[in-house]
């Protein structure tokens, strides 16, 4: 797997020089010092996030008991500070969720100012309606455990239904990952390729997709996916030409990859694709899903770095793009209390 240098590294370079030139220790109007720190489920992009920030990461130490029960120590003072906890609530899931609790639990009881849980990737964002008789609705509960623990606010990335936000009674930050993968796009290719189309490879992801598409200057299909009756085969439909046409397939998230494998089966066979590339959000890769994109007609799969790479796994085909300038950016505007607007832009 190869990981894609920063892209933008200077792009909060002004708020960074901030930070030098008071250092991380110092004040600014609203009194509060700034502080991040980082839970173990991605502390590499945490790491990258400070360093985009100027500052130092904050001294914690996350072990676990005989009996698997999470401990979590604090090492500096964060009375009065503002405190940003960067961690994704990634496989393992539950763990990672609990370690976030009990270190915003910490963080409260060590009465620090103002507490945000950073979660590139949010867990449990799947289930966010009742699909079925007696279902949980446990993004919901994930948003009140939250909230509960002591956090003020939450800084995300692409949750998987937007209307999570409604689910918290403090206020939210969802970050979109498509202007990286724009950004990135645009540079290879250029604007508005009359032979590069974007396709959403299902009917939930249309408007991310068409947002997509129209900051590449770019024409949009979409993959149909039905059952006849059932107990049948899925059919796949292509609506919108993708013929003879190089294809960027986008999604926000990938668990096992069939699906998105499909997808680009589906246009290449169906659709008479010359080839197709995909970029998701969120590399969550269970299970087959590396097998299946090793296999698949896939030339490439681009991931924000919101889940770490799994270690000692070969996938010429995935690469990374950091997040850690957009989440740094982010983090810098709460902190001076200024418009995150810009960064939806």
């Amino acid at each position: 797997m190869i990981l894609y240098e920063n892209m933008d590294i200077c792009a909060c370079a002004q708020d960074a020089e901030f930070f030098k030139k008071r250092g991380s220790y110092d004040m600014i109007p609203h009194g509060k010092e700034i502080k991040v720190f980082t839970g173990s489920s991605n502390p590499e992009l945490a790491d990258m996030i400070c360093k985009n920030l100027g500052i130092s990461l904050g001294k914690s130490t996350v072990t676990a008991f005989a009996d698997g029960e999470c401990s979590i120590s604090i090492n500096e003072p964060v009375r009065g500070v503002d405190v940003f906890i960067v961690q994704s609530t990634c496989k393992p899931v539950n763990d990672s969720l609990m370690e976030l609790l009990v270190m915003i639990d910490a963080m409260k009881r060590a009465s620090a100012g103002r507490i945000t849980a950073v979660i590139p990737y949010f867990g449990y964002a799947r289930q966010d309606r009742k699909a079925k008789a007696r279902d949980p609705i446990s993004a919901k509960l994930v948003a009140n455990l939250l909230t509960i623990a002591g956090a003020d606010r939450v800084l995300t990335m692409d949750l998987h239904a937007a209307q999570i936000q409604g689910f918290f009674d403090i206020p939210v930050d969802n970050l979109y990952g498509a202007p990286l993968f724009a950004s990135h796009y645009l540079r290879r290719f250029g604007y508005g390729r009359e032979d590069l189309v974007v396709v959403s490879p299902d009917v939930g992801s249309v408007a991310r997709a068409r947002s997509f598409a129209m900051k590449m200057g770019l024409g949009l299909a979409i993959v149909d996916k039905r059952r006849q009756k059932a107990n049948s085969s899925e059919v796949m439909n292509i609506i919108g030409d993708v013929r003879g046409k190089h294809v960027i397939l986008l999604d926000d998230m990938v668990d096992r990859g069939g699906s998105l494998c499909h997808a680009a089966q589906a246009l290449m066979e169906i659709g008479g694709a010359q080839d197709v590339t995909a970029c998701a959000s969120h590399g969550v890769l269970s299970g087959p899903a590396i097998d299946r994109i090793n296999s698949s007609v896939l030339d490439e799969v681009i991931f924000l770095d919101t889940i770490p790479a799994k270690p000692g796994v070969k996938c010429e085909k995935i690469k990374y793009i950091s997040v850690a300038h957009m989440f740094a950016e982010a983090i810098s505007h709460i902190y001076m209390e200024t418009s995150v607007s810009p960064l939806f832009l």
